[in-house]
């Protein structure tokens, strides 16, 4: 009988890069089980039904006021502080006992200046001592450049508000400009709105009369 070659001896690097994938495979299958979900069970918002996915809306979050987003309950703000028109410093707090829709904005912001016409439009329309656009110009230009930018886009009815610090809109969080903030009577945010809007459109007068 022909003597038989020996067997090779086994790669041990091949044998610890196939153990080594087996693990990682067995480790990624485990972590799949537990926070995945089958491909074929819908997520929950997508099973719902798009009559009842409507009607969870809020009825006043429509047309101009679409992106408008309300908070479940209003939610306190913090005292920030501005100067007025001759230079007087305020805070939000001064302004308790009406409703407010604070615009907050910039010189340099031009989806602001497109907007704020329409704002101008909704304190002639609305502006009482119940309500008021306040137009807060978060800007290092101050009050004198909320006034000339006010000036120029020949707004009747806005007052000059500004923050020359720049900073009071973090304390807002505001993450972009404009971003404009409804705040009730206790001076308590209703809801906001990033970006400009149509603010002298019938849907955001029914935003406003709601609260008043």
């Amino acid at each position: 009988m022909s003597e038989q070659p020996p067997l090779p001896k086994p790669n041990r690097s091949l044998v610890y890069v196939w153990i080594a994938a087996l693990s990682a495979l067995v480790a990624f299958a485990a972590v799949y089980v537990t926070l995945g979900r089958p491909d074929n069970q819908p997520a929950e918002t997508s099973a719902r039904p798009a009559s009842e996915a409507k009607s969870s809306a809020h009825p006043l979050a429509t047309g101009a006021m679409t992106t408008f987003v309300f908070k479940p309950t209003p939610e306190p703000l913090p005292d920030i502080r501005f100067v007025n028109g001759t230079g007087e410093e305020l805070s939000l707090d001064k302004l308790r006992g009406k409703v407010v829709l604070l615009n907050v904005w910039a010189t340099w912001c031009a989806p602001c200046r497109e907007e704020m016409p329409g704002l101008d439009r909704l304190q002639a329309a609305l502006g009482s001592d119940k309500f008021e656009v306040v137009a807060l110009a978060v800007d290092k230009s101050g009050i004198e450049g909320a006034r000339k930018f006010l000036a120029d886009i020949k707004a009747e009815k806005l007052a000059a508000y500004a923050d020359p610090t720049a900073k009071e809109g973090t304390q807002l969080k505001v993450i972009g400009m404009p971003t404009t903030i409804l705040i009730d009577r206790e001076g308590r945010e209703i809801g906001r709105l990033i970006g400009p809007a149509h603010w002298d459109s019938a849907e955001a007068k029914r935003l406003i009369e709601a609260q008043l």
